[in-house]
């Protein structure tokens, strides 16, 4: 956490109660992504799991699909630069940004549908209890409020979990890591604190992933993109309440 977060001085206001207090803020750290030599993007994201973060950016921006694409990947932290060289060449058809959650979508629009080997379901109780494991998993949220959470989950448990200030950023975090520690992605549903967007939809359809948990809103092209997908899209999920928007036949009744 102390790589993750900082203590500023701030005038603490609550009432008539005034105090200087030191409080702890989330780090932003400016990360530069080398591909094959070429400046491929600049993100800003939380300075922790930089190799899992952009082996997940990559591989849900197109350029590589398996481990074995990355030859060599390290990190120069003194020049805020990952460097990536692929086992073979890659077409960098790729306009470098400024990304604050992440970047655009590189690949089209068609729609192919998710669920091969992943015939997952899940209960309402099964989704509340992630949830709260979920909420307490997040202690630099806990710390700061600043961060958005991401995890990769069973039915039971969670597998996978990062924080990241982008939430975007978080997703590629728990994708990357699994790509480069080998963990299957069959049988496993993701949860995130954030907004879902398109763009959201897309990194999970990437990894054929068929159940998306949100504690957050959708957009409305992300629920067109989840339907189109496949993609059992929940919403709101938070204390017992929660709103599933597509493919609601993942969604099974708890027992009576």
């Amino acid at each position: 956490m102390e790589h993750e977060t900082v203590k500023v001085p701030v005038l603490r206001i609550s009432g008539s109660d005034i105090a200087e207090v030191a409080d702890s803020v989330v780090r932003e750290f400016s990360l530069t992504i080398m591909l094959n030599g070429t400046n491929l993007v600049t993100i800003l994201c939380s300075p922790v799991a930089l190799e899992a973060l952009t082996a997940g950016f990559l591989l849900a921006q197109g350029f590589i699909e398996r481990k074995e694409d990355i030859g060599k990947l390290w990190v120069d932290m003194q020049s805020s630069t990952v460097h990536v060289q692929t086992s073979q060449p890659v077409d960098i058809d790729f306009k470098p940004v400024i990304a604050s959650s992440g970047a655009r979508h590189k690949g089209g629009t068609d729609i192919w549908r998710t669920g091969g080997g992943n015939n997952i379901t899940i209960t309402p109780s099964q989704v509340v209890v992630l949830m709260e494991m979920f909420v307490h998993t997040s202690k630099i949220f806990e710390n700061t409020g600043g961060v958005h959470s991401a995890a990769l989950c069973d039915t039971s448990r969670i597998v996978v979990f990062h924080e990241d200030i982008g939430r975007h950023n978080a997703i590629d975090k728990i994708f990357g890591q699994c790509l480069l520690q080998g963990i299957s992605l069959k049988e496993r549903l993701v949860l995130t604190s954030g907004r879902v967007s398109s763009e959201i939809i897309y990194k999970v359809a990437k990894c054929d992933i068929p159940i998306l948990v949100s504690k957050s809103a959708p957009t409305d092209k992300g629920i067109a993109l989840a339907d189109g997908f496949g993609i059992t899209l929940i919403g709101f999920a938070r204390d017992d309440k929660m709103n599933v928007y597509t493919n609601r036949w993942r969604v099974t009744p708890d027992r009576r």
